[in-house]
Parts: structure tokens; sequence; C-alpha cells
């Protein structure tokens, strides 16, 4: 019996937005296919302040392997990377936003922070690096 693939997908997508603890309108799966290899950029939305956010990019041979990957790192590799706060506001705004990032280094966390937006729209106050527990 095979599977069939959008279920697959609507499992693993269930999957990981359990495993990351986050509801159903909290997750973007956005997907580029390029050169016979699927990347999943993994988007999360925050309500609080209206903003979206790069979680983690994968990449697979198909969409089912690009979320088994990004599985893969939720389960594992995230707890391994830094964690930082960074605290910003939009252009034009008086709010201060506190943000938290997993990512290798501080660099990493602000490509997450910056992605798929032009960054003269955000400005950062404060990177830190968070202790380990």
């Amino acid at each position: 019996m095979t599977v069939d693939q959008h279920i697959e997908l609507a499992q693993l997508q269930q999957e990981l937005s359990t495993y990351i603890g986050l509801g159903d309108n909290s997750l973007v799966f956005n997907f580029d296919e390029h050169n016979g290899k699927f990347k999943l950029h993994l988007i999360t939305v925050n309500p609080r302040h209206n903003q979206s956010f790069l979680y983690n990019t994968t990449e697979g041979l198909s969409k089912v392997d690009a979320l088994r990957q990004m599985l893969i790192y939720v389960q594992n590799q995230k707890d391994k990377e830094n964690s930082y706060t960074i605290q910003w506001s939009l252009q034009g705004e008086n709010n201060l936003h506190t943000s938290y990032f997993s990512a290798k280094n501080i660099l990493g966390a602000l490509d997450k922070l910056y992605y798929d937006r032009d960054p003269n729209v955000i400005t950062v106050f404060n990177v830190a690096l968070n202790p380990t527990a």
C-alpha cells in the first residue's frame, strides 16, 4: 500500500507543528524547487507583533524528504545550536519587541530575523547570547 504524498506531507507538517508547540496559523512551509532538489524554509508567525521569521531551512530530494530533514533538525540539532535574544523595532514604531532564535552564531540569528524582508525596516537594539542550562 502506498501512502498518498499529500497525506504524508500533512502528517509531517502536523508533527512539526506539535513538536515546536505552535498553533495551526503560526507555521508557514515555504518550498522552493531548484535543480531537482526541494528547499524548505520553515517560517514562524508571531501573533503578538504579527511578524514572521525564518525558523530553519532544510533541503531534500522531495518535499517529504525536506520535511523529514526539518523534523530531524527540530528533534536533534536545534538544541545543539546557541539560543539568542534579539530586541528590535519596526521603522516608524515606538514598540520594542523581543524575539528568540536558535542559530550557530549571531549572524545566523540575524539572518533569521531579516529573512525575506528589507533590512532597513527593522532596527536592532540588542543581540544577546542566552546562557546554557
